[in-house]
């Protein structure tokens, strides 16, 4: 039970003293004190969520308070990137045939592509995590006896590009038929149904009042804005640029007005060519922030149209894509997006689906149906004897060839945990970890491929699930996603209405749902990277308790005049941080225009003899498709 003394009478209001799960000390400083970085020397994480440290009702799936990067996973890292001295550490005497480091989708296909090509292959997967998926992870609610699942990270199966038939083989492989789920699974209408739309809130410390904007199907943008605390040009150039069939560049080619938008931000587009007031821009500020973890003065006009922004529909562009977009983007200008099919946890039933394949023993069940439901047995993940062993807050620390001039000898890989500093060898190794931290864990590597490694920027975000009590507030003020401009949190929805097996989600508003929410810290003004970095400190440094005040306090400004009440309609809340989180795309605002040999995700994917390297950032795209496609390459790649 909590002190409330700390607690100021708004907090208390916010509900802020009430007793949800809370892990921040565990996951703060106890934790970070206990972390041996000794003298310079890396001896062990001592991680307390490593399951042999826990209980046997060990799941991380149902934890809450700080996840993603939870506090645990990325210290050792950090020392190494700091420069505190390995330790080789213990042999375990393992031999394996393939080590794969890093246990997120792309780690997990390449393990399952090595066993298709070698059905008697011994695989170990480490990862630095306390749970398997890397992005792809799940969060797991139980309200008032009601099991709800939302994505802790990747959302959904969906690309701007057609999916390879490799990526798709494999979801057909592990149970999952993207286009039997196109239909039947998600119901796009459940909540159009009930008359929800979209809303922006206004906040009174960006536009001098506190204004939910409903924005329902059909209704004009005028209706829609009345009463909003903007004024009447605001109000003139909203309407010009979403609803107006203006040409804002006259006498320009189509290739030229592409060219043009592609070195212009979309901020300068409203404001020097569009000619909007400046409060336009506060109003669409935050609008790229869920695909690019930026704002609108990091995004250029072109790539804004490329997705569907507003404020280009009377320019008479051609169709398709330039050389001068990003691949989101271009893919969306060529080809439109695939299908969306999103399941329950989001691409988390992927991950799972691959490790029932790998280690059926972990998870039990047949089909995706009963996947869904099932609870996986993590103590089997790693069990002596295995064929493929799945091994958890594990942190590679070093990664080399046992002998460089013959690298068909194998490798040898250390790693920490609980335990201690350890080793095992390989025939080969795939590394299935961020790209910035492979030239720090493999320093053999040539130096252009590490400069290549460190050169993208991983865009940070976090994803935060809140379990709702009931989700009535939402139905009486009419909407069903919320778009927050000057918010803390830029964007809150309700979960996907889902279908399948046992499980689907609340159809009665009086029921328990989940709400996911997002928030994209950045510096304005900056060049991307240098925002990313400012964003990804931003990240590590804020509490959960401070995440969860201002998740209290926003909801209860935006949904309060609904009959919301924090305190009482909030049962749990999981912050899935991700400050090394969506890879890295082109920017033509900030990024050169090179070669694809040149590119540094093209060099810094080059396979050295029995090290191959498989990732999104590989692809310089965060999808799982390209995650997959890589993993195949990675493979294919390796000395047989």
């Amino acid at each position: 039970m909590r002190r409330t003394s700390r607690y100021s009478r708004r907090d208390r209001e916010l509900g802020m003293d009430r007793c949800i799960s809370r892990r921040d000390f565990l996951q703060g400083a106890a934790l970070g004190a206990a972390l041996p970085l000794l003298p310079g020397v890396l001896r062990a994480a001592a991680n307390p969520a490593h399951p042999a440290a826990r209980a046997a009702d060990y799941y991380p799936p149902a934890m809450t308070g700080l996840r993603g990067d939870h506090p645990g996973s990325f210290e050792v890292a950090h020392g190494i990137r700091d420069g505190a001295r390995v330790e080789a550490g213990r042999d375990t005497g393992e031999r394996y045939d393939l080590v794969v480091v890093g246990a997120g989708i792309s780690g997990l296909a390449a393990a399952h592509f090595y066993l298709a090509a070698r059905p008697h292959a011994r695989i170990l997967v480490l990862d630095n995590h306390d749970d398997f998926g890397g992005h792809a992870t799940r969060n797991e609610f139980e309200v008032d006896g009601r099991l709800l699942l939302m994505n802790g990270g990747t959302l959904s199966i969906e690309s701007p590009t057609p999916y390879s038939a490799v990526a798709d083989g494999v979801l057909r492989e592990i149970g999952i038929d993207r286009r039997r789920w196109e239909k039947g699974l998600n119901d796009p209408e459940a909540y159009t149904a009930l008359g929800l739309g979209d809303g922006v809130f206004l906040d009174h410390e960006t536009f001098g009042a506190d204004h939910l904007i409903v924005r329902r199907e059909g209704v004009p943008l005028s209706r829609a804005l009345a009463g909003a605390p903007l004024s009447a040009a605001v109000k003139r150039d909203l309407a010009r640029i979403e609803e107006g069939r203006e040409d804002f560049l006259p006498g320009l080619a189509s290739d030229a007005k592409k060219d043009r938008l592609s070195r212009i931000s979309y901020r300068q587009y409203l404001l020097e060519v569009v000619r909007a007031d400046p409060k336009v821009c506060d109003y669409y500020a935050k609008l790229p922030h869920g695909l690019w973890g930026v704002g609108i003065d990091a995004v250029s006009a072109l790539d804004c149209w490329g997705v569907g922004l507003p404020g280009f529909q009377g320019l008479g562009l051609a169709p398709g894509s330039t050389p001068r977009m990003g691949f989101t983007p271009a893919g969306v200008a060529d080809h439109g997006w695939t299908p969306t099919v999103h399941f329950p946890d989001g691409n988390a039933s992927i991950a799972r689906a691959l490790v029932r394949r790998l280690v059926p023993a972990a998870i039990a069940g047949t089909g995706i149906e009963d996947l869904v439901t099932a609870r996986a047995d993590y103590a089997r993940l790693d069990q002596r004897g295995a064929p493929v062993r799945i091994r958890l807050s594990s942190t590679a620390t070093r990664v080399a060839h046992l002998d460089p001039a013959k690298p068909a000898r194998g490798v040898e890989i250390s790693y920490v945990r609980a335990g201690g500093a350890e080793r095992v060898q390989g025939r080969h190794c795939v590394l299935a970890c961020w790209n910035r931290v492979i030239p720090f864990i493999c320093p053999e590597l040539p130096e252009t491929q590490r400069a290549a490694l460190s050169a993208p920027s991983k865009v940070p975000l976090l994803y935060i699930s809140v379990a709702l009590r009931n989700w009535q507030a939402f139905v009486k003020l009419g909407v069903s996603h919320l778009y927050a401009p000057g918010g803390y949190y830029s964007d809150m929805r309700l979960n996907e209405a889902v279908r399948i097996g046992r499980y689907a989600t609340s159809r009665r508003p009086e029921e328990p749902m989940v709400v996911h929410a997002t928030r994209t810290p950045c510096a304005p003004g900056l060049a991307e990277h240098e925002q990313n970095r400012i964003g990804r400190a931003d990240i590590l440094a804020t509490s959960f308790e401070t995440f969860e005040r201002n998740m209290r306090e926003q909801m209860a400004r935006m949904l309060g005049p609904g009959g919301f009440d924090p305190a009482r309609d909030i049962a749990a809340i999981t912050v899935n941080r991700w400050p090394h989180g969506y890879a890295h795309e082109f920017n033509s605002l900030f990024d050169p225009l090179l070669p694809p040999a040149q590119r540094p995700n093209v060099i810094g994917r080059t396979t050295r003899g029995s090290i191959a390297i498989a990732n999104a950032d590989a692809a310089a795209a965060a999808y799982t498709d390209q995650a997959i496609d890589q993993a195949y390459r990675a493979v294919g790649e390796l000395e047989s």
